[in-house]
């Protein structure tokens, strides 16, 4: 029992000599703080050792120290922790009377009086920040709402090419060609041609690049397109078009199919194959001139002892001419003044004549020519170019927006710019 007493005794002992040295510590940083408003009126540092002295204290009891806590706080603008010490000097001072206690309540009356108005601040920013928040929200939606609208406008498509004076263009989608014009109407859709030719006006696609067997026609003139005759309707022997030679101007288009003895020249205004209308008058011109020296009823002519296949007429009075013993096209002849273009050193391809030119072609070399023969400059597309408003945006791989005058547009919708829906959805 007497050890239990004596150990109790020692307990009590260390905790008031303990709580006594704490106390004192906290003293020492509570004159400090002291200190430092009388000498610098530094009250963030008066705050850093008053606050190291609250950690000694368990609580405050003497009145002075609660007045302190109460000044430093409210002069640094902290009037919640200010009124915490208010509070607590109430608590502990004796004299309710004195002048140091009046003061310190109209200090209360004045921290109250702070904390309303910033209570009344705070709900303030809040309602600012719902309002902020409400309107970030309405923003995304808006956001939201043109993003999927501005997707249904887009073209998904590997690719658009120049629109022509017609507001039409060739487009590519998964390795095949397709029309559309200047508002992102799909005019052809692109699913078995995997070739197209433009110019003149003139829109041919295939369904191969080479040795085509398959041609569709569309004159952006007027709009109109249709599915040219298969090789077979122009030479039972022939099963693909050949060399596709490009359309002109006039209509006309020169195709070489395999198998024959004459190309196929073909008129693309009245969808007729044209023929001449009499071979052997046209014959006899060319003997009576001396261009041919021989002609007979299976349509073979003689030149400079040799015989060949006559091919017709591409216009212009240039006449392919072929091998007797196979489907070789061997000679041009220019009638204008006899001229011979053997196609082993020259040309192996001559297109449709028109405005006193013709395209011919030397292995991958396109090259123009006159009548005789002779070199000459390339003459102007009559595609002409484009002078609408649309313009064709990639937004991203595969992906194209066409512009008009800040607009999106498609068929008959349009959607303006990001910037603009916004503003003009702000109410």
């Amino acid at each position: 029992m007497k050890k239990i007493l004596l150990t109790l005794l020692c307990v009590l002992a260390f905790t008031v000599t303990n709580s006594q040295s704490k106390k004192e510590i906290a003293n020492v940083y509570i004159k400090r703080a002291q200190n430092v408003i009388e000498e610098s009126i530094d009250y963030k540092e008066a705050r850093v050792l008053f606050e190291k002295a609250m950690k000694y204290l368990d609580t405050v009891t003497d009145y002075r120290i609660a007045k302190l806590g109460t000044i430093i706080y409210f002069e640094l603008s902290d009037f919640k922790e200010a009124k915490k010490y208010s509070k607590q000097y109430f608590l502990v001072v004796k004299n309710k009377k004195s002048e140091d206690y009046l003061n310190q309540l109209e200090l209360a009356v004045t921290i109250d009086e702070e904390i309303e108005l910033e209570e009344a601040e705070e709900r303030r920013l809040e309602v600012e920040r719902i309002k902020k928040e409400k309107e970030l929200r309405r923003i995304d939606s808006l956001k939201t709402l043109w993003k999927n609208k501005s997707d249904d406008l887009s073209l998904k498509l590997d690719s658009i090419y120049d629109f022509n004076k017609n507001s039409l263009a060739l487009f590519k989608n998964n390795g095949n060609f397709g029309i559309i014009n200047d508002r992102g109407e799909i005019i052809v859709s692109a699913e078995e041609y995997k070739h197209a030719v433009s110019y003149d006006g003139y829109i041919l696609l295939m369904n191969k690049s080479v040795e085509p067997t398959k041609i569709y026609s569309f004159n952006t003139n007027s709009q109109n397109g249709f599915l040219l005759p298969s090789p077979s309707d122009f030479n039972p022997l022939s099963t693909h078009y050949g060399e596709v030679m490009l359309p002109r101007g006039n209509g006309r288009l020169v195709t070489y199919p395999n198998n024959s003895h004459k190309p196929l020249v073909y008129d693309l205004n009245l969808k007729r194959i044209v023929n001449i209308a009499n071979t052997e008058n046209l014959l006899k011109s060319l003997k009576k001139t001396d261009r041919i020296d021989k002609y007979n009823k299976e349509g073979e002519v003689k030149i400079n002892k040799v015989w060949y296949n006559f091919g017709g007429h591409l216009g212009g009075g240039v006449h392919p001419l072929y091998s007797i013993e196979n489907y070789t096209l061997k000679v041009f002849l220019c009638s204008i003044d006899g001229s011979l273009l053997n196609t082993n050193s020259t040309y192996q391809y001559i297109g449709a004549f028109h405005n006193n030119k013709l395209q011919a072609l030397k292995g991958n070399e396109i090259t123009w020519i006159n009548q005789n023969g002779t070199k000459t400059n390339a003459p102007k597309d009559e595609s002409g170019k484009y002078s609408g408003l649309s313009k064709v945006v990639k937004i991203a791989p595969g992906v194209y927006h066409i512009m008009q005058n800040d607009f999106i547009v498609l068929g008959k919708e349009k959607l303006e710019k990001l910037a603009d829906f916004l503003r003009s959805n702000s109410k």
